[in-house]
């Protein structure tokens, strides 16, 4: 079974603001690892957008030396599939190595919502499951890819934060750190009690996204 992950951050912009910046988050100063990106599909369905690119990403960067043994490759690619519904205001990711993908995949789902608690102001759900398909050390790097995922969602938040202050640098609906901490606080309260419905159906989820692994 995949190791399961979630988080929640509250951005201090509207959707309308996040989901145009989303497309613009690279490049930044935490997202140097990413090397380019490229929209290979994008159409407009039923009133959604729904976009697929191709994301080239550095591999060895951060890996411990036992892992290098399992990753030779220098570079690996990335797909994310994109729907954006501005009707209902959500925006909603989906990204998953092509490389390495028996050594250890990444599954990764965001959805951007309006916060209702904090109108002005988005708030984005991660999960994520990590796999491994290599016999006796899959629990190793299943271990090491989670905690990884976990020190970088401070990382991509912080380098999304500091594409919207750019993109935006005038806009004022910036809280005190005090809500700030308050109102992630009660997001993850809410977001932990939510992430034990979704890890139940993590198993099934995580098979229709790799229908070719047993």
């Amino acid at each position: 079974m995949p190791k399961f992950f979630s988080d929640t951050t509250v951005f201090s912009y509207s959707w309308d603001q996040v989901a145009q910046g989303f497309w613009k988050r690279y490049p930044n100063p935490n997202s140097k690892h990413v090397l380019s990106e490229d929209t290979v599909q994008r159409e407009v369905r039923s009133g959604k957008l729904f976009s697929k690119r191709l994301l080239s990403k550095t591999s060895l960067s951060s890996l411990p030396k036992w892992a290098e043994r399992f990753v030779t490759a220098k570079n690996v690619n990335i797909v994310e599939e994109t729907i954006v519904d501005p009707g209902n205001r959500v925006l909603v990711s989906y990204t998953r190595n092509l490389g390495y993908a028996k050594v250890m995949s990444v599954t990764e789902k965001v959805v951007y919502t309006e916060s209702e608690e904090y109108p002005g102001k988005t708030v984005a759900l991660r999960y994520a499951w990590i796999d491994s398909q290599i016999k006796g050390f899959s629990r190793a790097i299943c271990a090491f890819g989670y905690e990884r995922f976990k020190k970088n969602c401070c990382k991509m938040a912080g380098g999304f934060n500091y594409v919207l202050s750019n993109l935006y640098p005038h806009y004022n609906n910036l809280p005190s750190t005090h809500a700030t901490i308050k109102a992630a606080t009660k997001l993850k309260d809410a977001a932990k009690n939510a992430s034990e419905l979704a890890k139940s159906k993590a198993a099934p989820i995580y098979a229709s996204l790799h229908p070719n692994q047993s």
